[in-house]
């Protein structure tokens, strides 16, 4: 990467012991950790730095085609006239046992479509008449949950299949309306589901089957005890899927506890990091800050950037600054509502705006096609995090930049 290292572009990073002062905005069920505090834990800034990424994965080769797995005929249909022909590792691989009726541990980094490696297994076995009761999806976060259903509903268009989003940060009683009419498919935050279980308006009894999205995300984000109460209630049979992109003790012991002798499938090819390109760039106060942000982003080879920001009030204000200086952008955090958030995620991923600023509520979970830049504009509050927010970039195997801001 090739940066300009005046006081305009900013100075890339040579060395020095720079105290990281600021952190990413977490979400309010993250799990507190010991002596952090408002101010993070200190991340030497050697370790944003990555000038030669690993080279391109090599060329994965499919076992099988879409049309090898007896799907469902309308179901595949629709994959053929949406030009699906060769499914990806995890989809390969999981596809025909979830089919089957198995429980299914699937390791994949993300932007490997884990999400399909579910969703048409579960329109087959529906349809077909093999999946008894209700399906459950639990996600981490809104957006993710928002996601699942998109690509449920792009599958089962005209098949008359149902679904229903239940998360928080949106009025329940739609929610509720919509349970009672007895959607096929509920997908849901932990936090939501409980909630509306305890109001007894979730019924859990006819769950046929369960999926747990994005497993680590959800114990990261301190949702183990909302899991576990759901997991409580649900029917002892019934087929479990389940998400991650790692294993932890807590997830296996998790795992235990929910399935039934389930088929692991690990496609997992290394820390997508280390196809990404990093580098640091010094800035010297908050005007110097927002002027080497402002020119890196109107260079032509930032074509679609994700800002993250430490704070709500942080991002959307950085998001308002820059269009007002003639550089749309969109902001994503917590104090949006629901549809404040579905609409500024659309207007990124179709490409009406080129900036998205966000706080960690979109470091993980989110599959946003083609993200050339992520710029953490403020630095995360741990290196775990550094890893989720970069993620968002060099998916399924292209190529991603990232870089970070470090206060002189």
């Amino acid at each position: 990467m090739q940066y300009n290292s005046t006081s305009r572009g900013g100075t890339r990073y040579r060395g020095g012991n720079q105290r990281n002062r600021s952190g990413g905005g977490g979400n309010r069920r993250r799990a507190p950790q010991k002596g952090r505090g408002n101010q993070g834990q200190y991340i030497h800034p050697d370790k944003f730095v990555n000038k030669m990424p690993v080279a391109d994965q090599p060329v994965f080769t499919a076992t099988h085609s879409f049309s090898d797995f007896g799907l469902f005929p309308a179901l595949e249909q629709t994959l053929q006239k949406r030009g699906y022909s060769s499914p990806t590792a995890i989809q390969d691989e999981a596809i025909l046992p979830a089919m089957d009726g198995q429980d299914v541990i699937g390791i994949a980094n993300t932007g490997t479509g884990k999400t399909a490696a579910f969703v048409l297994p579960i329109i087959h076995r529906l349809k077909t008449g093999q999946a008894d009761g209700q399906v459950l999806i639990i996600a981490p976060t809104r957006e993710l949950a928002g996601q699942i259903d998109e690509e449920f509903r792009s599958f089962s268009q005209g098949l008359n299949l149902y679904s229903v989003v239940c998360v928080g940060g949106m009025r329940i009683d739609p929610q509720i309306r919509a349970l009672q009419r007895r959607p096929q498919v509920v997908i849901g935050t932990p936090g939501r589901l409980k909630d509306l279980l305890q109001q007894r308006k979730l019924h859990l009894d006819s769950t046929g089957i369960l999926v747990l999205d994005e497993a680590d995300r959800m114990l990261d984000m301190g949702f183990l005890p909302d899991i576990r109460f759901l997991l409580d209630r649900l029917p002892t049979k019934r087929q479990s899927l389940c998400f991650s992109a790692t294993i932890t003790p807590t997830i296996k012991d998790l795992m235990d506890r929910m399935m039934n002798d389930p088929v692991s499938v690990s496609v997992r090819t290394g820390d997508t990091s280390r196809q990404v390109a990093q580098d640091i760039v010094r800035t010297t106060s908050k005007e110097h800050k927002l002027e080497v942000l402002t020119n890196l982003l109107a260079q032509p080879h930032f074509e679609k950037v994700l800002v993250f920001g430490q704070t709500k009030f942080g991002v959307q204000r950085l998001a308002d600054t820059l269009s007002q200086q003639g550089t749309p952008a969109q902001a994503i955090h917590g104090n949006k509502t629901q549809s404040q958030r579905q609409r500024a995620l659309k207007a990124f991923k179709d490409g009406h705006v080129d900036i998205l600023v966000a706080t960690d509520v979109a470091a993980r979970g989110l599959d946003i096609p083609n993200v050339s830049h992520v710029i953490n504009f403020d630095q995360p509050h741990t290196y775990d995090d550094y890893i989720h927010r970069i993620g968002r970039t060099g998916r399924a195997g292209k190529r991603g930049e990232a870089l970070t801001f470090i206060s002189q």
